[in-house]
């Protein structure tokens, strides 16, 4: 079974996120872009709402790129099942799997240079979720699970 990867931006984040694209298909990964495919100014909730509904139905990990990530990773992580984390280094991208089992990674295209984007998408891909005592919080992120 083929490992898809979710891939969306504004304007801010499109040069990063076909060079992201690039290195998901080296991983083998199939990229299916939602957008934006121009650099006209762009509205980044509309690609965090799409590519967030396509992993919360079970299609995928998901990237979002915009100039922080922070827009980006609000929007997504109002998708029930959608666990949105930005990350800025290898470390965060890594862990925040491992621990989090986070199905969307969110990077900012004017916070993080290519070449260590490149790295921390690398590290969320290579990353799986450890379960055990972290399934019990993650569980609890969504408030409905609690009680």
């Amino acid at each position: 079974m083929a490992k898809t990867l979710i891939v969306g931006s504004d304007h801010a984040g499109l040069d990063l996120k076909r060079e992201l694209s690039g290195v998901a298909a080296e991983f083998g990964y199939e990229v299916v872009d939602i957008g934006t495919h121009s650099t006209d100014s762009t509205d980044y909730p509309d690609y965090a709402h799409q590519v967030a509904s396509a992993v919360a139905r079970g299609e995928g990990l998901g990237l979002l790129v915009c100039g922080t990530g922070v827009g980006m990773s609000m929007a997504a992580n109002r998708h029930p099942g959608v666990r949105a984390a930005l990350c800025g280094d290898v470390f965060s991208a890594s862990m925040t799997r491992q621990h989090n089992d986070a199905n969307v990674l969110c990077i900012g295209s004017r916070v993080v240079g290519g070449g260590l984007a490149a790295e921390i998408l690398k590290a969320f891909l290579n990353a799986n979720f450890e379960g055990g005592r972290h399934e019990r919080r993650v569980n609890k992120i969504d408030p409905s699970n609690e009680g």
